[in-house]
């Protein structure tokens, strides 16, 4: 690992392959990363990477010694010492020291993950990649919380320190969780699976203080131990419908003129997640004349568990030119509206038909559009700034292949660093919905 002082104080902690110019890791779209905030430092991983430990910007040193030495091993954490209390004078103002592999590493590669499945896993029912169950992930992503509170303190800066909250919000998954627990032979690596997390959850809401006949059911549950019972299918526990129609609906508009048709941009990082379906060609568009009035229709497929009611919004531009926002409803699978469409201003140089531009967006969440991609050797993902497509495009070839890798009782054999390569129950549970229903 490089050890450096950045700006303002900062300490930098990366892998030596991931420095770019010198002064910070290298970064893709923050769509390819995942981050946890800890006491005095923020942790990321390259999800497209290769496994490894995480980088670290350390804010805090003192708060951050107490786990520095758990995650990285004492030659790293001395680093940090040193380098926060000036013992360093005089050495090179980048140092070079072994990581140790451990256990806290894993774990909290795998938590990061868990996180970052939650914002950015990209259902797509046109894409064959299913929804994750939100309460099974969360009720895991709480577990792994709870086992690495070594990472945490009561600074009261930390938003990914929520084990309690995580409980209390998903403990719906608690029953069914047991009865897979209780169905799954003895000694398997599923079974193994389920009481660690089972085991976890308990231990978190009993530190929290939380109660009720959802979680007296968990303990009274851990209490008897499991003995195989009837056969659970995790596709049929955790099956939700999403009643998807595809060309649900009726048009938005009739007649007219079609001047121009297309797909927009779908950018992920523009709406929460859970709103818009993950595929590229999710967004499309109509442009019509309808008289002397332009007119542009717009329909995006919607996410299994998209919210009605909601303001969507897409967001169109003309040769370059914002040229308004179009209101979107939701009807069954689709959001859709459409609205007048300006096309003064004349076609750019050397465009004969306008360039129509559309992109979903939920206004007052919207980051704004992404930065135009680098061009030249290391615009690859995971080095350097990336194309924004080639990037989603790997995101969801990650998807296929721990979906693929989901197997109830496949064995895991990895070393600490490499634990957050094992899928989520979340993730297997959805791979038998997608066996069972030909998704």
């Amino acid at each position: 690992m490089d050890v450096s002082v950045g700006e303002c104080g900062t300490i930098l902690v990366a892998p030596a392959a991931s420095i770019g110019d010198g002064s910070a890791p290298a970064r893709g779209p923050d769509f390819t990363r995942a981050v946890l905030d800890v006491a005095g430092a923020v942790l990321t991983w390259p999800v497209l990477g290769a496994p490894g430990p995480p980088s670290a910007q350390v804010h805090d040193a003192g708060r951050a010694q107490q786990w520095l030495w758990a995650l990285y091993g004492e030659r790293v954490a001395l680093a940090v010492h040193e380098r926060a209390t000036g013992r360093a004078a005089g050495s090179p103002a980048r140092v070079r020291v072994p990581a140790d592999l451990t256990a806290l590493a894993g774990d909290a590669a795998r938590l990061a993950l868990g996180h970052w499945t939650a914002r950015w896993w990209p259902a797509s029912y046109p894409d064959g990649i299913p929804v994750l169950a939100p309460d099974v992930l969360g009720v895991e992503t709480a577990a792994l919380t709870h086992r690495c509170q070594q990472l945490f303190d009561d600074g009261g800066d930390q938003p990914d320190d929520c084990a309690a909250e995580l409980v209390d919000e998903h403990r719906a998954a608690l029953a069914p969780l047991i009865q897979w627990w209780h169905a799954a032979p003895p000694s398997t690596p599923t079974a193994r699976r389920l009481e660690a997390v089972l085991f976890l959850v308990d231990a978190a809401a009993d530190a929290a203080g939380l109660d009720g006949p959802a979680l007296r059911h968990l303990r009274a549950a851990l209490a008897e131990r499991p003995s195989t019972g009837a056969p659970a299918d995790p596709g049929t526990l955790f099956a939700r419908r999403t009643g998807y129609a595809l060309a649900a609906g009726a048009p938005t508009a009739a007649g007219g003129r079609v001047i121009a048709r297309g797909a927009g941009t779908n950018d992920w990082r523009r709406y929460p997640p859970g709103f818009v379906d993950a595929a590229e060609d999710a967004v499309s568009w109509t442009a019509r004349a309808l008289g002397a009035q332009r007119r542009i229709e717009v329909e995006v497929l919607a996410h299994g568990r998209a919210p009605a009611g909601a303001p969507l919004v897409a967001e169109v531009c003309v040769n370059g030119v914002h040229r308004g926002r179009v209101p979107l409803a939701r009807r069954d699978d689709l959001w859709a509206g459409h609205g007048d469409l300006d096309l003064n201003g004349g076609p750019a140089p050397g465009v004969q038909l306008p360039r129509v531009e559309v992109a979903v967006v939920l206004p007052g969440f919207d980051p704004g559009p992404a930065p135009e991609p680098s061009i030249g050797p290391d615009a690859v993902p995971g080095a350097g700034a990336v194309d924004d497509r080639a990037a989603r495009d790997a995101v969801r070839a990650l998807a296929r292949r721990r979906l693929a890798a989901a197997a109830p009782d496949l064995p895991y054999d990895v070393p600490p660093h490499a634990a957050a390569s094992v899928p989520f129950l979340a993730e297997t549970a959805a791979a038998a919905i997608a066996a069972d229903e030909d998704y």
